[in-house]
């Protein structure tokens, strides 16, 4: 594989996003007759169901098939093969909360990284019926469109959006001071419940800016670079580079980055 060629993980990125659309479809028909007491519990409010496992499987399966010689780094373990020079990240169902409660928001992400750099990331939001992918350098789209960040210039014209932390709780006290800030300082603030669907939302523009914490690498490794092929920016809370496995992560258009970036550093760092 040649990593630094566009035309190849240009098509590659389109057998992926083939690939997230078929698994969608089977998520889709599952939401229709999903009932609550297919849950499982991995861990206080960390939910997993049949649809997960099942949607992991196949979405590993045919990845595999595409590239042998890549590994592996997912959510829900269905495969022990990490450590390659190449790997595929991939959360096969991002909103799983809001799937097991029928709530219309979840997604499956897929990112294909090479020593830690993203060269590929899609993001099918299923509900929607929207795909959103890019490569390194090629740009970002949404279902064959270009698509870009917003212009918004300050926070204060800003729809944000974020994630509330659901059982890492040590870090509550500063969250909620940046939280109150954003409410009196922007149009608004958005918790949709799937990260991937936030960073795919900032790169074309629904979304000005979004910022979490205790995320894991396949919340954000394909939303990270829909977010920088759109023309944002993509740090830690420290303005560092360690968002995809740092368990933090600020996304913006450029404009605000720097404003909401120091509102961030105030609370967290």
């Amino acid at each position: 594989m040649n990593a630094t060629d566009i035309n190849y993980l240009r098509a590659l990125c389109a057998e992926v996003c083939l690939i997230a659309k078929t698994i969608g479809e089977f998520i889709r028909q599952e939401a229709d007759k999903f009932h609550h007491t297919q849950i499982e519990t991995k861990s206080i409010h960390n939910f997993v169901t049949y649809v997960d496992k099942t949607a992991e499987e196949r979405l590993v399966e045919k990845l595999q098939a595409l590239l042998p010689e890549a590994g592996f780094i997912v959510e829900e373990n269905t495969i022990d093969k990490k450590g390659r020079e190449y790997q595929w990240v991939v959360d096969p169902l991002d909103g799983t909360t809001n799937f097991i409660h029928g709530v219309p928001v979840f997604s499956i992400s897929i990112a294909l990284i090479h020593h830690d750099k993203v060269l590929l990331g899609v993001v099918f939001e299923i509900n929607h019926d929207e795909c959103f992918w890019a490569i390194k350098g090629g740009g970002a789209f949404m279902n064959g469109e270009p698509i870009k960040v917003s212009e918004a210039a300050t926070v204060h014209e800003s729809l944000l959006a974020t994630g509330f932390p659901y059982y890492d709780y040590s870090r509550l006290s500063q969250y909620m001071d940046l939280f109150t800030w954003c409410l009196r300082n922007s149009h608004g603030v958005r918790r949709l419940g799937s990260a991937a669907v936030d960073l795919a939302y900032v790169a074309c523009g629904r979304f000005d800016g979004f910022f979490e914490y205790s995320l894991s690498p396949w919340d954000v490794a394909a939303g990270s670079l829909l977010v920088k092929e759109a023309g944002g920016k993509v740090t830690d809370f420290s303005g560092g580079s360690n968002h995809i496995f740092g368990r933090e992560i600020i996304a913006t258009n450029p404009k605000i980055f720097k404003e909401l970036l120091g509102k961030v550093g105030e609370a967290f760092v």
